[in-house]
This record gives C-alpha cells, sequence and structure tokens, in this order.
C-alpha cells in the first residue's frame, strides 16, 4: 500500500504537466481545490485496498477539469421540453413571450421605478404597475400581485378570516404538487375549516346551514387538477356570491388556472373559470396564478372589491409575500399582450402551442425524423401521432392530438438513451413508452429543433 501511495503524484508535479496549462480558463483556486479532492479520493481508494486501475497524471487533471466545469456550469439552465405537457410544472410552466422576456432585460440591466411615482416625483408602490391593467382587462375593482397563488391563498385567508370559519365544499379541499392542502394552508393563516357537503354533491343549502356568528368568509376552491363525474353537484360561484351578499360575509374564489378567454383550437374549456366573467360577478376576492394559462411568470393575482384589496394589501404578509422587479416587468408585459387578443393568441407561448394543429406538428414531426435518418441516426426512427396534455394543474381530463417522432435505439438501450439525453449541453427531457423514446412536437419552441436534432444525434451514439 505504501509503494502505490508513493506513486500518487504530487500537487506540483501535476501544476508543472503540460495538460494543467489547458485549464488556465478555470478560476485557479477553484481549480487546485477540486485537485486536492481528486488526490484524497485517490489515496482512499488505495487505503481501501481498490488499486486499479490506476489513475496517471492525465487521468488526475481530466477528472479535475471534469469537476471544476460542472461546478461553474449553472444548476439552473434551459431545456428542451419533448414531453408534450404544455404547463410542465417541473420544467418551469409557462415560457415567457418574447416582449416579457425584454422587458425583464430593461430592468434589470439598470435602475428602475419600481418603488418611485414618476409622476409625483416621490415614493411610490409597486402594486400600482399592474393594477390598471388587471382592471381594464378584468373589469374587477383592484388587483394585488403575490409572488404565487399558495401565497395569495394563504394572504387572503388570513386578512379576511384569522379567527374565524371558512365555509368550503368537501369536495373543494384541493392538494396540488409539493404537498400544499387547503385544510392545513388554512390552519396556517388561522383560520378556522368549515367543510360542508359531500365529496361528490355540494348544494348552497350545505353553505347556508354552516353559517354562524364566526363565519369570516365563503369560499369556492376551482378543482383545476381532478374531476368528480358521475352523481356530482357543486354550488357555482354565481350561487355562493349571492348568498354571501345575502349574509354580508366576504366570498373567496380560487380560481386556479387564470384563463383568461376562451382556448378555442379543438380544447374543451368549458370546465375551466374565465376570469373576466368571474370578475363581472361582483366577488369579493378572486385568485389564480400567473404562470399557467395566463402565460405568464411566477405569480399570485388576487381581483376584488377595492376595500377588501385595501385590507389585504395592508396586512404585514403583504410585504412577505410581494413580487420582485423582475416578476412585475414580465408580468405587466404578459398582460399587454391581453389588450389585444390575437396578438396574446400568437405572442404567448403557452397560448401558441395549445393552439397548433396536429398537421402542422406532423411537418415538424418528419422534418426532425428526415433529418436524424440523414444523419444516419443508430435507431428506428418513425414520425407517429401522439396526445398532449395542459399541464399544470390544468384540464386534467383533456389530451390534445398531436405528433412527435419516436427512436428504438439500436446500439444503446431507451434508458440509456433517456440519461444521454439530460446529460446533453442542452437537455431533451421526453418520455419513454413501450421500449420507445417519444418526443412531442407540441412543446419544441421553433427555435429548438437545431439543439434538438443535434442532441439526438450525439445521444444515440454515446453508448454511456
Amino acid at each position: 500500500m505504501k509503494d502505490m501511495l508513493r506513486k500518487i503524484p504530487k500537487v506540483d508535479s501535476i501544476l508543472r504537466n503540460e495538460m494543467w496549462r489547458e485549464l488556465r480558463h478555470y478560476p485557479e483556486d477553484l481549480a487546485k481545490t477540486h485537485l486536492r479532492e481528486v488526490l484524497g479520493e485517490v489515496r482512499d481508494t488505495i487505503k481501501a485496498g481498490k488499486t486499479d486501475p490506476f489513475p496517471d497524471a492525465d487521468a488526475i487533471i481530466a477528472e479535475t477539469a471534469r469537476r471544476t466545469a460542472r461546478t461553474l456550469s449553472p444548476a439552473l439552465r434551459r431545456v428542451i421540453n419533448g414531453t408534450g405537457v404544455v404547463i410542465h410544472t417541473n420544467l418551469g410552466r409557462a415560457p415567457l413571450a418574447p416582449s416579457a422576456i425584454d422587458r425583464l432585460l430593461a430592468v434589470a440591466s439598470g435602475y428602475s421605478n419600481l418603488e418611485y411615482n414618476l409622476e409625483k416625483g416621490e415614493r411610490g408602490d409597486r402594486h400600482t404597475h399592474s393594477v390598471s391593467l388587471l382592471t381594464r382587462l378584468t373589469g374587477a375593482e383592484s388587483a394585488v400581485v403575490v409572488n404565487n397563488n399558495a401565497a395569495a391563498v394563504l394572504l387572503v385567508l388570513n386578512t379576511l378570516a384569522e379567527g374565524k370559519e371558512v365555509i368550503i365544499g368537501r369536495g373543494e379541499l384541493v392538494e396540488i404538487g409539493g404537498s400544499f392542502r387547503i385544510p392545513e394552508v388554512m390552519k396556517k393563516s388561522g383560520a378556522v375549516l368549515r367543510e360542508v357537503g359531500t365529496t361528490n354533491r355540494t348544494f348552497t343549502d350545505d353553505y347556508e346551514r354552516a353559517i354562524n356568528e364566526n363565519t369570516g368568509l365563503i369560499m369556492k376552491a376551482h378543482t383545476s387538477n381532478y374531476r368528480i363525474k358521475g352523481f356530482v353537484h357543486e354550488a357555482t360561484s354565481d350561487e355562493l356570491s349571492a348568498l354571501a351578499t345575502r349574509y354580508k360575509i366576504p366570498f373567496y374564489f380560487d380560481a386556479g388556472s387564470g384563463l383568461f378567454f376562451a382556448l378555442g383550437g379543438g380544447i374543451d374549456d368549458s370546465s375551466e373559470p374565465v376570469l373576466i366573467d368571474e370578475a363581472g360577478k361582483g366577488i369579493d376576492v378572486i385568485s389564480f396564478s400567473g404562470d399557467k394559462l395566463l402565460g405568464g411568470p411566477q405569480a399570485g393575482i388576487i381581483l376584488g372589491k377595492k376595500e377588501t384589496i385595501g385590507s389585504i394589501k395592508k396586512n404585514p404578509l403583504t410585504r412577505a409575500l410581494r413580487p420582485d422587479k423582475f416578476t412585475l416587468a414580465a408580468f405587466e408585459a404578459t398582460l399587454l399582450l391581453y389588450l389585444d387578443p390575437k396578438a396574446a393568441r400568437q405572442d404567448i407561448p403557452i397560448l401558441r402551442m395549445l393552439s397548433l394543429d396536429e398537421e402542422t406538428l406532423k411537418k415538424k414531426a418528419r422534418r426532425i425524423a428526415r433529418a436524424l435518418r440523414r444523419g444516419d441516426a443508430d435507431a428506428e426512427v418513425q414520425a407517429i401521432p401522439l396526445y398532449s396534455e395542459v399541464g399544470g394543474g390544468s384540464f386534467p381530463d383533456v389530451y390534445i392530438p398531436s405528433f412527435g417522432v419516436a427512436l428504438r435505439p439500436s446500439r444503446i438501450s431507451v434508458d440509456a438513451l433517456d440519461r444521454n439525453l439530460r446529460s446533453l449541453d442542452v437537455p431533451v427531457i421526453g418520455r419513454i413508452e413501450k421500449e420507445r423514446f417519444l418526443i412531442d412536437m407540441r412543446t419544441i419552441q421553433d427555435g429548438d429543433e437545431h439543439d434538438l436534432a443535434s442532441g439526438l444525434r450525439i445521444a444515440l451514439t454515446d453508448g454511456r
């Protein structure tokens, strides 16, 4: 063992190695830190009795370079979404429109009037930047933006019902990703859950019978990520709004996904609340997400009556949950597109992807398949019909006809292909079905096609 330990190259000798000079574009201290790590692991391996194969100086330097490059690579990076899930929570939900990206860059590159009133020349309010657009687009009296819809739910409940009962239908006690559950959020907000009705059938009378002197709020939560079918009934937002008005109790509707207008394109969106319609019902407060069907950045939007929103803004939690300048810049730019619905459908990526027809997707799939065949890809390649999903907890039972590319690798397993694609400089995320790797073209951006084709060729020929 001692002889083997003596064979380990010294740090000084490695630093004089010609190959080490190739690492000069890396930070010197970082590279040396990784070099010491590698040498330490070699020593530990020898002490554990594992000496074959013994790494020479070149192998040690190569491993050092690999680790240093990995450290310097951003952990959060762009990927190509070939899953067909348009609003993919794990892949960042909604891509931003070009105009939203431009506004982000403009605000990020210098100072901004985030909390400065340019007209009055004095301190301003960051929440005003999007309020006029939100009220114009929805008809609501006022609005406030926080960092996500989970925060919006917490803030509304805490402001309007801390220490009081919140009446909600049993079938609407939703859970979303990350163990966000309405009952637990309600408890954290200080409100008291009062569930009524049954899982599948709840009526306005159930809510009315539960009203008492300690009722602080009537709440409805849109079940955007699941559907209950068959022998069912739910109280509508119109009915609950009227009930709340009659008893002079605030009514809160968590609308979820943020649909501003009907999607069209053959997608049945009748089960999804349209915000413009809901805001016109005189509901005290409505909340929804900014990065789902709206197609903007992560944000929680709270609409409602001026007095109610004023109370919410005064809550100290509002400051803790407020969005930053980047969110507000991208959100405002996204809302500006909605002033022209035609522009919104074309320029907001989520809306554009959802509206793509099957024939267009077929052409894209065949183009990628031809490119792979011309490059002698080591796989059976086919353009095939598929089904896409909306995703993001929206339209759980809607499947949209689509087209994609199916690959059955010949030299490596389909699992190895999946791993290779995820390890690319621009990772490609798809899905595996029946020993084939599938790429759904609906979620492939126009600018992604070159990286997708080249990435697939590299991954198919790499036998790792």
